[in-house]
């Protein structure tokens, strides 16, 4: 829990560590931040032990801490840890195991519309084109903070595959106007998953391509 609040703090104190006005601690919490991205890995293979609703909670909040256009937040999570509805789901799935050993899986939705106050006061529904870039950046929040406690976790898609996608809404009973964006196996890795090396300064393009 101490190494997840100071990955998730840290974010304040890396300009002051960038720009010389060094602070206690902050050059340490910068090595923490930048370990756990590059520690970061996705786990498949699970020990079948549940995580706890306080890590779960830590969990949601890290993924609501992300970036979101225009503030408007569209995320909403399902978690999933009845054993039961886990094997429904994933029957006849070649990855169910992965699914179920992990005894928790999130499911990041995005709401596609959001209510809006016109220039006259009015309230409207519009479409947010930006929902699933938001659910993008809360997944890779929620992954983040697996790896600071410990964890395993996975991104799994579901959008834009309409055969996942109506999966989970069934399931779950979405509403109309969310769709499921992703789902994340967490828990116990039962393995030894090591981080891949994606560094390539070719990718690299200064100024123009």
């Amino acid at each position: 829990m101490k190494k997840t609040l100071i990955a998730l703090a840290a974010v304040m104190l890396l300009a002051g560590c960038g720009n010389g006005r060094l602070q206690d601690g902050c050059c340490d919490a910068q090595e923490a931040v930048i370990n756990n991205i590059m520690s970061r890995k996705s786990v498949r293979s699970f020990t079948g032990q549940k995580i706890t609703e306080a890590q779960i909670e830590t969990l949601m909040k890290a993924a609501m801490a992300a970036p979101s256009a225009i503030n408007i937040q569209p995320w909403h999570f399902v978690v999933i840890t009845d054993d039961s509805l886990l094997s429904s789901i994933y029957a006849g799935d070649p990855q169910a195991e992965m699914f179920t050993s992990a005894g928790t899986v999130i499911m990041v939705c995005g709401q596609t519309k959001n209510i809006r106050r016109n220039p006259d006061g009015e309230e409207s529904e519009r479409e947010n084109p930006f929902w699933f870039e938001d659910c993008a950046a809360a997944t890779e929040n929620l992954l983040l903070a697996a790896e600071s406690m410990g964890l395993g976790a996975v991104w799994t898609a579901a959008y834009p595959m309409e055969s996942r996608m109506n999966r989970y809404v069934e399931a779950l009973g979405l509403p109309e106007g969310v769709l499921p964006f992703c789902a994340v196996p967490v828990g116990y890795p039962s393995g030894n998953d090591q981080p891949k090396d994606k560094w390539k300064p070719e990718k690299i393009h200064r100024n123009r391509w």
